[in-house]
């Protein structure tokens, strides 16, 4: 890269310095520091959920993975199927238990329905979780980007974690919202130019489709079922284990559900996660469309794919900006990819530090404390697993790449198993605390042995195992064991009144969903010719 490029990177990490600090100058409390005073309207909040999905990796893999990869192709897509349906049931029935409860940690709820004992193991399963995963996170967008940019790895990694760690300490969730707004943007940006640019390159979208195999065009496979056949991405498993996977990730995620609390009111709540039902597949879209293009374009010049390092596909995208854009528009492009590990970070340690304040610290120390003090603690928690963050990306060379697909196996072992114990306190009069934990023990235990002794099992297929498992468990116990404590007597559903608009938007998104299946049904005919 020039020096242009190195300017426009630096301009970026500056600016996102400054605004961290220009936001954090009137919080004064936790609320402020974790929930941004619940103060933010439903479109920054709703590209901020989006942009902490759809981040580095997805900007890097997703493309490789539709362009490159053996078995790959448009099958990506699937993976969207399940957002739009899944964003029902949260509008309907979680989100507005958790509005009306006013929580800032998301195990609260657990606390409050079960008892104390259920809040702290699910979040500590939480804490760990993302802690490591987004550890592994940095690495993998670092490494991609020392590569390719000239940078040592060490540097990038120290670099993307201490802006990041900066502008977070500064601002709280309040920034990383809004950053996370700039930073979809530029994302946004980046993956258009590219596309441009490639097909301008390539000859055209007819050439993309001459130098193709027409199986990568393919978006859905219904013969697939993924138990047993050894195909992870077939239709069933992608829909219905995708359904659970974002119905935890959205409704039980403290990294997710901390968006939607920081809301000013339920409505604008319910339209962040309104926007994400209706706009992520067309950004995944886009993704998959650049993907096809730089297949193509790589198919015509075999030297290019021969100078990816190691063979890896993942360096496909950044080696392409770096010997095909301009200077200039190679630095915009490495701030996307910059942006878009900041946004994974940035949203993990505001997420893992709320927890725990509020579900370890506050109850190893519990009374009441200052708000100077607990906004000083948050940042310190902050600071804490920022450095743990970092820290562990160094580490993850010695795990990765293999290690990205094991903790996304991880996640959904837990994934169902969470969200049925969240699900079941909100609806089940008659669930108990030790069925909860039981629940828990016997989903993610089924699971894990499915992991070791079922390889043929798609591991999508976990996040539904899982919470029929624990679900199931959660409503038995109270008959096997008649162990109902009285407290457990409160009801947290149905909530009172259903605005018009809202009943709407639910069938308007379950339609969306139809016309989506139908659109990859189509899609090899529309996109490959």
């Amino acid at each position: 890269m020039q020096t242009l490029d190195w300017f426009i990177i630096a301009a970026y990490a500056l600016g996102m310095i400054g605004l961290g600090w220009y936001v954090g100058r009137r919080q004064t409390s936790g609320e402020d520091y974790y929930l941004a005073g619940r103060s933010l309207g439903w479109f920054p909040v709703g590209v901020s959920t989006m942009a902490t999905q759809l981040g580095a990796i997805s900007f890097i893999s997703a493309p490789a993975f539709v362009g490159l990869r053996p078995g790959g192709g448009l099958i990506w897509l699937g993976y969207e199927l399940a957002v739009p349906a899944a964003v029902i049931l949260l509008m309907a029935v979680v989100i507005p238990v958790y509005h009306r409860m006013r929580v800032t940690s998301v195990y609260e709820v657990l606390e409050r329905r079960f008892d104390v004992r259920v809040r702290v193991t699910v979040s500590l399963i939480f804490q760990v979780s993302r802690g490591l995963a987004t550890g592994v996170t940095i690495y993998a967008a670092a490494i991609v980007v020392s590569v390719t940019a000239g940078i040592p790895l060490w540097l990038t990694i120290v670099l993307t974690g201490a802006v990041a760690l900066v502008y977070e300490l500064f601002g709280g969730i309040h920034v990383d919202i809004l950053s996370d707004t700039i930073q979809m943007i530029i994302l946004l940006l980046g993956i258009l130019v590219v596309g441009a640019v490639g097909l301008s390159a390539v000859g055209g979208w007819s050439s993309v489709q001459a130098a193709l195999d027409p199986s990568r065009f393919q978006a859905v496979d219904f013969a697939s079922h993924g138990l047993g056949d050894g195909r992870d991405f077939g239709f069933w498993p992608l829909f219905f284990g995708g359904l659970f996977l974002y119905l935890s990730y959205y409704g039980s995620d403290q990294s997710q559900v901390q968006r939607e609390l920081s809301t000013r009111s339920l409505d604008a709540a319910k339209g962040s996660l309104l926007f994400n039902g209706l706009a992520r597949f067309p950004i995944v879209l886009a993704y998959c469309s650049v993907g096809l293009i730089l297949g193509a374009w790589t198919a015509h010049h075999p030297s290019f794919l021969a100078s990816l390092p190691d063979g890896n596909v993942d360096y496909m995208l950044p080696m392409f900006i770096r010997e095909q854009l301009p200077v200039g528009l190679t630095g915009f492009i490495f701030v996307a990819i910059f942006a878009a590990a900041m946004s994974n970070l940035d949203s993990a340690i505001n997420s893992l530090s709320a927890a725990t304040m509020e579900d370890v610290y506050k109850k190893l120390r519990p009374g009441r404390m200052t708000e100077a003090r607990e906004l000083l603690l948050g940042k310190l928690f902050t600071l804490g697993w920022g450095v743990f963050c970092v820290g562990f990306a160094f580490y993850a060379g010695d795990i990765s790449p293999t290690v990205i697909e094991s903790i996304n196996k991880i996640g959904s072992a837990f994934y169902g198993p969470v969200f049925a114990v969240f699900l079941t306190g909100i609806l089940v009069r008659r669930a108990a605390p030790a069925g909860a934990l039981a629940g828990l023990v016997l989903g993610v235990g089924t699971n894990l042995l499915l992991w070791v002794f079922a390889p043929g099992v798609s591991w999508l297929w976990w996040n539904l195992f899982g919470f029929v498992l624990a679900g199931g468990c959660v409503l038995l116990w109270p008959r096997l064991r008649h162990d109902v404590p009285a407290a457990a007597e409160e009801v947290l559903f149905p909530m009172p009144g259903e605005r018009p608009v809202w009943r709407r938007s639910y069938i308007l998104l379950g339609v969306y969903t139809l016309l989506l299946i139908l659109l990859l049904v189509l899609l090899p005919g529309l996109m490959g010719g």
